[in-house]
């Protein structure tokens, strides 16, 4: 895997293989906690952290870890990490670190994580390995944020709301409303919407994917006939 380029790493993480559209992994905290944007982006910071110091440590040790232990090798070290963040959020952003609960410690289940460090961590350097958890990372984070935003939007009629449990008090005034008499659909903060929101998105990124292909496949037909001249 060494020749692989650090822009295509990070065109993977944010949306070639991006870990939430393509490989569906870690959908559980996806969906459950994406009914406001700072939640989304809570966790997605949470997580990114996470994503970059596993993929570094599994990168330092591969050579040092026999095959038959790598697994419970790799979940012990990304427990490790996700105890830190955990214990790191309820001393300095609690309020937020209640409304996210159980979803933080669930990181060490997150597939996705696990499965980067096996596919590409434990056979790639440092270097390459903390682009891709960075890449993952923000990928993930990114549809966090999309889709708690949009819910959070469509269902309250809100953006940025309770900004002010990750950035402080001077973050309140970074929250939009639409007003007192905005009606907003229920359904899209309830699980469902959740399952919309995310359905909807999957949909979006196939389609810019299909027309992708297509204007490429249009396009070479015209390079081979500039070839041939």
């Amino acid at each position: 895997m060494s020749d692989i380029t650090y822009g295509k790493l990070i065109r993977d993480g944010f949306w070639n293989n991006n870990q939430a559209l393509v490989a569906l992994l870690g959908l559980c905290p996806l969906l459950a906690v994406t009914n406001t944007a700072i939640n989304g982006l809570g966790l997605g910071i949470a997580t990114t952290v996470v994503f970059v110091l596993s993929n570094i440590t599994v990168s330092l040790i591969r050579n040092i870890v026999r095959n038959e232990i790598r697994l419970p090798v790799f979940v012990l070290v990304i427990a490790s990490f996700v105890t830190a963040v955990e214990l790191s959020m309820n001393a300095w952003f609690f309020e937020l670190y209640k409304i996210l609960g159980i979803f933080i410690p669930l990181i060490v289940t997150n597939c996705a994580i696990i499965g980067r460090a096996e596919a590409f961590a434990s056979k790639n350097n440092v270097i390459k390995s903390t682009v891709d958890g960075l890449a993952m990372g923000i990928g993930f984070t990114l549809v966090l944020v999309a889709l708690g935003a949009a819910r959070e939007f469509v269902g309250m009629g809100t953006l940025f709301t309770q900004a002010h449990l990750m950035f402080g008090e001077a973050a309140r005034g970074l929250t939009f409303s639409m007003g007192e008499d905005f009606k907003g659909a229920l359904l899209a903060i309830l699980p469902p919407g959740a399952f919309i929101g995310l359905g909807l998105m999957l949909a979006l990124k196939n389609n810019v994917d299909h027309r992708a292909d297509e204007r490429a496949k249009l396009a070479t037909p015209e390079k081979e006939a500039e070839t041939a001249a």
